[in-house]
């Protein structure tokens, strides 16, 4: 190869620029929409890359605009578990791996935390966790069947603290709604942020929805459940007197 030559690109690679499909309006332009995500090309490192390039096969799926088929996919009917945003996927794997009797899977549009879930998985024989690199709503909107779902994980979602810009946040009215169509009834939705003003949020916008039922005892939040891991961001937070809200509700059809 000459000096001058560009190694190929591999997979991995590739992966790193398709996060969402191309909208457009009726005459053509490019339609922006809001996102509540900002996408950080981080560096992929060897490790990362190598697993995504060998092991995606096993443990990825892309996006499609018909419903996947989750019986084919994980080849059991387990309930289905999704994890929006799960960073470099330690907690989700350990979820993965210490509760066999579900499926997981796993949004995230960053691709070193994609690849580290991967080779996480690999390295602690999971073989109930998929992942995704792409939007989550265009994931939800055209990828997951209705009521197929057994329960939504939303953890530490970006809390956009500018009130300018709260408009980004992930948790609206219209996105609970979307996650209200695809639960199964019984299938819960659980949240956690250590910013108390989207905590503040979060609980007014899930308790404005008739359908979703609060389990918090004094019907605002609930103290940190054993079955979910704490994250190192969560315990530096916590060690600098951060606080921690989770919220934990139950859809009824």
């Amino acid at each position: 190869m000459s000096e001058f030559t560009q190694p190929k690109a591999t997979f991995a690679d590739r992966k790193r620029k398709t996060v969402e499909t191309a909208e457009f309006t009726e005459d053509g332009r490019y339609l922006r929409k809001v996102r509540s995500f900002v996408l950080r090309t981080g560096r992929l490192s060897e490790y990362q890359k190598n697993a995504m390039n060998r092991h995606w096969a096993d443990y990825g799926l892309e996006y499609q605009n018909t419903p996947f088929d989750f019986a084919a996919i994980y080849g059991n009917e387990n309930p289905v578990i999704l994890e929006i945003g799960f960073g470099m996927g330690t907690s989700l794997v350990e979820m993965a791996k210490n509760n066999p009797d579900r499926n997981y899977l796993g949004i995230e549009v960053h691709t070193p935390g994609v690849g580290a879930c991967v080779a996480l998985a690999v390295q602690e024989n999971v073989s109930n966790l998929r992942v995704i690199c792409h939007d989550a709503i265009e994931i939800l909107r055209d990828s997951i069947a209705k009521q197929s779902l057994g329960g939504l994980q939303l953890f530490f979602p970006d809390p956009w603290q500018k009130s300018k810009h709260h408009k980004r946040r992930i948790v609206q009215p219209e996105f609970i709604r979307l996650i209200q169509q695809k639960l199964k009834c019984g299938g819960f939705i659980h949240m956690a942020t250590d910013w108390q003003n989207y905590a503040e949020h979060m609980l007014e916008t899930l308790q404005n929805n008739g359908r979703l039922q609060n389990q918090s005892p004094t019907n605002d939040y609930i103290p940190r459940p054993d079955f979910r891991p704490p994250t190192k961001f969560e315990q530096r937070g916590q060690r600098l007197g951060h606080g921690v809200w989770d919220l934990y509700f139950i859809y009824q059809s």
